[in-house]
């Protein structure tokens, strides 16, 4: 069941799907629990058992999950549970977590629902590009037919209760993956970190707490969720986005006023050894695609092939590289396997263009 789903296109994957310069992707996650049972932290393995099977059965009978993936997290192989890590789909927590948890995913892989990781409930919703809105009516459907069918733990004064008191209140985390190289390069990321955090914020890399930012990526999302309404946290959170994707334009403008040469240096330097390279890591791909997506950006390449790009973040993680080959891969072969995949993907890739993005 889940080798069939990731055998299929995902709206992140999809290469028709992307087509915003700056947010990657939109994500909202509610966290909710079983009133009455222990949090899964505390859960002995029966209780967890008993919260897995209702879990499960009352997620498959709503209407935007009918005929879903629907598995244990033991029913996974450590491939597929480290591919849907990095197709967003699970967390690396639930990835490794103790009998007892599972994942339910919609088709087209826009919803997925974690049960038994921090929280009994894990309902979150994936979009490509800025869609707070889509995103939010979607999840909040799901989550109204959940309601129907499950006792959700909910405090009148609190709100929803949480395995963390971070959590509580709304149980919300919304965010947006962002695409930022100008304030990397100019080294004023740092400082948009410092007013982001200050906003009651929070910035983290591409695969959230710990991870780093490869690719000048990097998720924003709300810290606080006691005592604001979905509404109000959405509507502090799109302000705060679209004030970010402000300061990286001016960043981008900036450097195309005081130093095109050295930027369109890097951009074309990256064409060429994403073309010629017969050895690359996952973070050194990531880098190199992301000047790449810049160079699209800047008119240096079609704005069609941004979605190409996107889809390549994914596929060259490693997970997805070793599902691509036959046998089991060590680290240097995963390296050797990237650069022919990325070889064979920018041999037909449109020849960079300086002259109409500006560059004389």
């Amino acid at each position: 069941m889940i080798s069939s789903l990731l055998a299929t296109p995902s709206e992140l994957t999809d290469t028709a799907s992307s087509k915003c310069a700056i947010v990657l992707m939109t994500r909202i996650r509610l966290a909710r629990n079983l009133a009455g049972q222990s949090f899964p932290g505390w859960a002995r393995a029966a209780q967890r058992l008993a919260v897995l099977e209702t879990c499960r059965a009352a997620v498959a009978a709503t209407t935007p999950m009918k005929r879903a993936a629907n598995v244990t997290v033991e029913e996974l192989s450590d491939l597929n549970k480290q591919m849907l890590v990095e197709r967003h789909l699970i967390s690396r927590e639930l990835s490794g977590s103790a009998a007892g948890s599972g994942v339910v995913i919609n088709k087209d892989q826009t919803l997925s629902v974690m049960i038994n990781e921090e929280d009994h409930l894990r309902i979150q919703v994936l979009r490509a590009g800025f869609q707070l809105k889509k995103s939010w009516a979607a999840i909040n459907e799901l989550d109204g037919e959940l309601e129907d069918r499950l006792d959700y733990a909910f405090s009148p004064t609190l709100g929803y209760l949480t395995a963390c008191p971070t959590n509580l209140g709304t149980g919300m985390r919304a965010s947006a993956m962002m695409h930022l190289p100008a304030l990397v390069i100019s080294n004023h990321m740092e400082k948009v970190v410092r007013a982001v955090n200050q906003l009651g914020m929070v910035v983290r890399g591409l695969f959230g707490e710990g991870s780093d930012a490869s690719g000048s990526i990097f998720q924003i999302s709300n810290q606080t969720t006691l005592g604001e309404s979905e509404e109000a946290i959405l509507r502090c959170l799109g302000n705060v986005l679209q004030t970010i994707i402000e300061h990286e334009m001016n960043a981008r403008a900036r450097l195309l006023e005081t130093d095109a040469g050295k930027l369109f240096d890097k951009i074309g330097r990256a064409y060429g050894i994403l073309q010629n390279s017969h050895l690359l890591s996952s973070g050194e791909a990531m880098n190199l695609l992301s000047l790449l997506r810049l160079g699209i950006d800047l008119g240096v390449f079609p704005d069609d092939t941004r979605a190409v790009i996107d889809r390549l973040f994914i596929e060259t993680q490693p997970g997805h590289i070793r599902h691509s080959a036959p046998h089991d891969l060590d680290a240097a072969a995963r390296d050797l396997l990237r650069a022919e995949r990325l070889r064979t993907e920018f041999a037909a890739f449109s020849r960079p263009n300086f002259i109409l993005s500006g560059r004389n």
